[in-house]
């Protein structure tokens, strides 16, 4: 592909979106979330706890029920993961990462949008999803086409 001015203009501007969200308040509370939760240890000990009943629980999965620590092994991974998602810096690091993951949803329908209303944007969220773009030939024939 040979670069246009346009093409390079378009690149500059998309490096140039890119440095502001990492500058974003959003991007630094998400970055202090991450950093709080790698370095605190007891936060730690409880990720790496259940990780380890995480690979007993894929062991028992390979023979279901009738493994004979089926029951203690889904109760211990469960408790496990309900301890870990109640830590405090694993619960504010997820809120910091939905936050961060909503501000690039709705960049890229932005940027969709600004191109044509009926680009699709894959954003992976139900709330972005009823919100896009509607048209196109994959509605149901509500673009108008006789297909």
């Amino acid at each position: 592909m040979f670069a246009t001015l346009e093409s390079v203009q378009i690149i500059d501007m998309a490096e140039d979106i890119a440095k502001m969200i990492i500058n974003s308040d959003i991007a630094d509370e998400y970055r202090q979330c991450l950093y709080m939760m790698k370095t605190n240890r007891e936060t730690q000990n409880k990720i790496n706890k259940f990780i380890k009943l995480k690979e007993q629980y894929e062991e028992v999965q390979r023979f279901g029920r009738y493994h004979p620590d089926y029951q203690t092994v889904m109760r211990n991974v469960r408790l496990a993961k309900r301890e870990m998602d109640l830590d405090e810096n694993v619960a504010k690091f997820k809120l910091a990462e939905n936050a961060l993951q909503q501000l690039l949803d709705e960049i890229g329908i932005i940027i969709g949008r600004s191109v044509s209303d009926s680009v699709k944007v894959a954003t992976g969220s139900p709330f972005f999803d009823t919100r896009k773009a509607s048209g196109g030939c994959s509605t149901g024939g509500s673009c108008g086409c006789s297909a």
